[in-house]
């Protein structure tokens, strides 16, 4: 490009009319904000649905080292926190629908890393690209320079129909029912911009997967989860609604057992226009699709959206993409611009000693004879520009133009000539991109956490790295028995790095030791990873960061020794019970005193201490400390309990325990500041009125939903007598109480640092 030219100028030609008029307006946005004359909540919801978000900083830093660029675009604007000016750089979200991706695609992706972030494109476990450190007033010409290749932020955040995700080996695994990515493709265009998903009070999640058994799409915790079937040799889906991760997960609901192929999109769209007409606006806590199917009920969520469809004006749309979709996996070599005149390697290659061990954990055998999958382990789902450039000419060299991102942060070439596979290994190799072990024990899956999200509270990156060195450093890929566990870290409740559907589960929290702060992570045990995704863990006790590695190490050694002949781990987990593997690391559990052990005040990757100050003087503030932390322990035994107790099938006393874990937590906290209240009513009105009022049990990060959950639960107690009660109201409760109890946590430490005011009140930044 010219220097007196802008990409604006220069791409002009390139780009759709659709694509360039909304980036037109985006850009008209941002000078507008510049200048305050657009509303600033305006404008988030308007950058956020093209991607744009803040990110966390330490101090305002690059972790590069390079001071941020500060720019002023009005007071109330802000990357970084509340009442501050947008003086740092934030995060850019790009949309990549199921995955699918062309070696010029990542070459432009790979120059934008460069030119605007810190040179490391991150795949997500969305299936999406994500760049780091972009300030925002490059968005415009980047978007510019995405829409030339036909990629778009549209939506890629904010309260829209999020990236379709679909099965990476749609079209090639050797059990699908049928190719989804046709199905997916047509669904993310049709949805994308539709005047009737542009009104939700939430994010919308689409998945689609090609069978039932594996992990696939993951249908079961997505608010629309398609499961390719067929029927009488008609293609359909069966089709579930109202799932979800966050901090307490629903498992998705069955809506139909059988979609036909050609009521996918009007289905899709009333479901769409039902959500958008009764779905919760106000109250952002509760306003995903699962909490409306919920209080509706299957049966009459189902009655209206099947109204809803009735009264549809026809949409050619609707049908227009199936001829193409039928005729996709006949032809699939052309569609994907493959290399197919070669029946033989080129080159010859001298003997490759890592390649044989990488071939059986990172290639599979396609449904296609003489081709295979080469999957590219991503460390933490990251790679250099270098290395995606390599990427795009190596598939350009060897197979054509077809590529996938994976919701395991991973990159998979399909279509490689079996007789190929060892050149495609020595070339990734040479980028260091060659370790076997993809979708093993050793491709640790974290989310963002304290590097740059805003609400980590410990380094999910930072734990899943050490992990991650630590198995490949063991040779644990040796060991058939564990082998294949999967290993999920998010940085704080929310699920981001899928932690609920994880063998061995980690999500951050935090507990304040002697006035100190001390990063943990909750253990999460009873998830499963395939057929998609069809159990959530739930936690058994919060452990110090540092001690995770030996967790990990003490939890895969009871299952190497203890488990059954081809008995999985989930179902390990459930014959050996959680309080049994709970007692496997209950003394992990017990911190030692600062001085005894300083590296468990400290977050890994971080040499400084993890604190939030000292405690004050005073036996008296101590001895008041010490009763609640006492009494807070007490609710997670028993949260604990109730786990058990649901696990046994005693559902009316698993949701009676959940319910007074809470009750106990909030004791705890009133004890601090009021000795005396009568019974269960008397204790909830105390909390309501002295904390929940009065916000100081507001979580900085999620706000008063937290404490809703007791105000909730103590509202419809009746409903946990057995009459009532049912397992996943029972599960809900477990996961409720667990989450109160951190914020409990988080309000008694917020108590100890003596943020009290005169009246009590705690600042939070919330009021």
């Amino acid at each position: 490009m010219a220097e007196s030219s802008t990409w604006k100028e220069h791409l002009k030609d390139r780009i759709s009319d659709e694509l360039t008029q909304e980036i037109n307006v985006y850009e008209t946005e941002l000078a507008m904000r510049r200048q305050e004359r657009l509303d600033i909540k305006v404008f988030a919801e308007s950058r956020l649905r093209r991607g744009v978000y803040g990110q966390r900083y330490d101090n305002g830093q690059r972790h590069d080292g390079k001071q941020p660029r500060t720019l002023n675009y009005g007071s109330g604007d802000s990357f970084k926190g509340p009442n501050t000016l947008w003086d740092a750089p934030g995060m850019q979200r790009i949309k990549i629908p199921f995955g699918r991706l062309t070696p010029d695609q990542l070459d432009v992706l790979a120059d934008l890393a460069e030119d605007y972030s810190d040179g490391i494109l991150h795949v997500t476990t969305r299936q999406d690209f994500q760049l780091h450190f972009v300030h925002i007033e490059d968005t415009p010409d980047l978007m510019r320079r995405l829409a030339s290749v036909k990629i778009t932020t549209r939506e890629a955040c904010g309260n829209s129909v999020r990236n379709v995700t679909a099965c990476p080996l749609a079209g090639v695994c050797n059990s699908e029912a049928f190719d989804v990515a046709p199905y997916a493709e047509a669904c993310a265009s049709f949805l994308l911009g539709h005047p009737d998903a542009q009104d939700f009070g939430r994010k919308f999640k689409v998945s689609f997967s090609g069978c039932a058994d594996q992990a696939c799409g993951l249908a079961t915790f997505h608010d629309l989860g398609l499961i390719a079937r067929t029927q009488g040799g008609e293609r359909g889906f069966e089709l579930y609604v109202g799932g979800g991760l966050g901090a307490v997960p629903h498992q998705a609901r069955l809506f139909e057992s059988f979609l036909p192929e050609s009521e996918l999109l009007p289905v899709a769209q009333a479901i769409c226009r039902v959500f958008t007409r009764l779905g919760e606006k106000s109250n952002r806590a509760r306003a995903r699709l699962k909490f409306l199917v919920a209080r509706l009920g299957m049966e009459e969520f189902r009655r209206l959206v099947l109204e809803e469809r009735h009264h549809l004006p026809y949409d050619e749309r609707w049908t227009a993409f199936l001829e193409k979709a039928h005729g996709c996996g006949k032809d699939r070599q052309n569609v994907e611009g493959l290399i197919i005149e070669r029946s033989h390697s080129t080159k010859e290659l001298s003997a490759d000693k890592g390649f044989e061990a990488w071939r059986k954990t990172n290639a599979s055998s396609q449904k296609q004879s003489g081709y295979s999958v080469a999957s590219i382990m991503l460390p933490l789902g990251d790679l250099s520009s270098t290395q995606a450039r390599a990427i795009a000419k190596i598939v350009r060299e060897n197979v054509g133009s077809t590529l996938r991102t994976t919701v395991e942060q991973n990159i998979l070439i399909r279509w490689v000539q079996d007789v190929r596979l060892q050149e495609v290994h020595t070339a990734l190799a040479a980028i260091g991109l060659g370790q076997p072990g993809a979708g093993t024990i050793v491709d640790v899956i974290a989310c963002p956490g304290t590097d740059t999200c805003k609400l980590g509270i410990a380094s999910s990156r930072g734990l899943a790295a050490e992990l991650r060195s630590g198995l490949l450093a063991s040779n644990i890929l040796a060991d058939t028995a564990v082998q294949n566990l999967h290993i999920k870290v998010s940085g704080c409740f929310n699920s981001c790095g899928q932690h609920h559907v994880a063998d061995l589960g980690f999500y951050g929290v935090s507990r304040r030791i002697g006035g100190r702060t001390v990063p943990h992570f909750q253990v999460v045990l009873g998830g499963e990873w395939t057929r998609n995704a069809k159990m959530f863990g739930l936690a058994i006790g919060a452990i110090p960061s540092k001690y995770i590695p030996e967790v990990v190490a003490r939890l895969t050694e009871q299952y190497r020794s203890d488990r059954e002949l081809g008995e999985s781990f989930p179902g390990f987990v459930e014959r050996v019970g959680k309080r049994t593997l709970r007692s496997l690391i209950e003394d992990l559990m017990v911190v030692p005193d600062y001085d005894s052990d300083r590296r468990l005040y400290s977050d890994w990757g971080d040499p400084r201490e993890f604190t939030i100050g000292d405690m004050g003087q005073g036996e008296c503030a101590g001895e008041v400390v010490s009763r609640a932390e006492f009494a807070l322990a007490e609710s997670e035994r028993q949260v604990f309990d109730a786990q058990v107790e649901l696990d046994r099938g005693a559902i009316a006393v698993a949701a009676q325990l959940a319910y007074a874990a809470m009750l106990q937590a909030a004791r705890a906290l009133i004890r601090t500041e009021r000795e005396d209240f009568g019974d269960d009513d008397a204790l909830v009105h105390e909390f309501r009125t002295r904390l929940y009022d009065t916000r100081i049990f507001f979580d900085p990060f999620a706000g008063g939903k937290f404490g809703r959950y007791l105000l909730d639960c103590h509202d419809k107690k009746e409903m946990l007598s057995a009459e009532n009660v049912n397992p996943e109201l029972a599960r809900q409760r477990i996961e409720e109480a667990q989450l109160f109890i951190e914020a409990s946590y988080s309000c008694q430490s917020r108590f100890a640092q003596g943020q009290s005011t005169s009246n009590g009140r705690v600042s939070t930044g919330k009021e």
